[in-house]
């Protein structure tokens, strides 16, 4: 089973950027794919970027597209989310996750991290 902790969130002005992190520990992955999610107050966890461990290749929502991406680092165990651009609707938890099945929804996702709150002013 892999752990994953997410960490890199804060408050920040629209416009901004932040830079989050998730470290994976335990049954760490070579050929997974790895996604980040958000979920706004009131409102259900949606994807946001994913990334293939092994190939490197990308999938973003389209909101974000141009603004965020996605990256890992392999001997860290690390996938990143660089977030430029930031708008108050981008406020939200961010969670990251290993995808286990075959989608993009949040019920093909699992081994959730805790979250980390970011928080984008106007």
């Amino acid at each position: 089973q892999v752990q994953l902790v997410e960490s890199g969130g804060g408050l920040v002005q629209a416009g901004g950027s932040l830079r989050l992190s998730c470290a994976a520990s335990g049954r760490t992955f070579s050929n997974y794919v790895m996604g980040w999610f958000r979920q706004a107050p009131g409102k259900e966890r949606e994807f946001v970027a994913a990334i293939s461990w092994s190939t490197g290749s990308t999938l973003y929502e389209d909101s974000v597209k141009g603004r965020f991406t996605i990256s890992r680092d392999n001997a860290k165990n690390t996938v990143y989310l660089q977030m430029n651009s930031l708008k108050p609707e981008d406020t939200a938890v961010y969670y990251c996750a290993r995808r286990y099945g075959s989608g993009w929804s949040e019920s093909s996702f699992g081994s959730w991290g805790q979250g980390t709150q970011v928080t984008v002013s106007s």
